[in-house]
C-alpha cells in the first residue's frame, strides 16, 4: 500500500507541469536598507529543494547589523529610544537551515536554525568581542504563487527565540538583560522556482 501511494503522489507530479524542486530567495527586509538613519544592511540569500510536493528544505545565508536589544517588541515605545539603544552595535553572519511542511494548499508551517557569529564594535567602531546566538525562527504562513509557479510570496508571523547567546560584551549584555529571549514578527519571504535541464 505504501508503495502504491507513493507511486500515485510520484504520477501527480509529474503531471503537475508547474512542479518545480528547487528555488531561490530572500526577503523584502531588504527594504529596510534604505532606512539612512538606522539601515541594518541585511542581505539574505535563500536556496530550497522539495523533498516531496509537502516538505522544503532550504540554506540561508543572512548577514545585517544590530544597535539596539531585540527584545525590544516593535513599535514599542522604547524601540530605538535614547538610552535603550547599544553602545555601538553588532555585526551579524548567519548560516542558518530551515525546513517547511506544507499542510494544506499553500498553509505552511517552518522552523530555522540561524547559526550567528557575531562582532561587537564600540560607538568609535573598534572590535571589542566575538560571540555566538542561535536563534530558532518558527513561523505559519501561506504561500502565493504567481505566472505558473514560477514566482512565490510567502506572508506569515513568527518567533524569534534564542536559547543560546554567549561571549556578550558586559557593556551590551547590561542593555539588553530587561527584555526577553524573544520577538514576534512577519516574514516576508519571496523567491523563484525552478528545475535544472536533464541532458538529453
Amino acid at each position: 500500500m505504501m508503495a502504491n501511494t507513493l507511486q500515485v503522489k510520484a504520477q501527480n507530479v509529474k503531471k503537475d507541469s508547474t512542479y518545480r524542486k528547487w528555488f531561490v530567495g530572500s526577503s523584502l527586509y531588504l527594504l529596510g536598507n534604505f532606512d539612512k538613519v538606522n539601515s541594518p544592511e541585511y542581505v539574505q540569500l535563500n536556496f530550497g529543494y522539495r523533498i516531496t510536493p509537502k516538505d522544503v528544505l532550504s540554506l540561508d545565508f543572512k548577514r545585517s547589523i544590530y544597535s539596539f536589544p531585540l527584545g525590544i517588541p516593535f513599535g514599542s515605545s522604547s524601540f530605538d529610544a535614547k538610552g535603550e539603544n547599544f553602545p555601538g552595535h553588532a555585526r551579524i553572519l548567519a548560516p542558518t537551515i530551515g525546513y517547511q511542511r506544507f499542510w494544506w494548499k499553500g498553509l505552511f508551517t517552518s522552523v530555522h536554525a540561524l547559526n550567528a557569529f557575531e562582532k561587537y564594535l564600540d560607538e568609535d567602531n573598534k572590535k571589542i568581542g566575538n560571540g555566538y546566538t542561535l536563534y530558532l525562527n518558527f513561523h505559519v504562513g501561506y504561500q502565493l504563487r504567481f505566472f505558473k509557479n514560477r514566482f512565490f510570496f510567502e506572508p506569515a508571523i513568527g518567533c524569534s527565540y534564542w536559547p543560546v547567546r554567549t561571549n556578550v560584551p558586559e557593556s551590551f549584555k547590561s542593555v539588553e538583560k530587561k527584555w526577553n529571549n524573544y520577538f514576534i514578527q512577519p516574514g516576508l519571504n519571496f523567491g523563484y522556482n525552478f528545475d535544472f535541464k536533464k541532458k538529453k
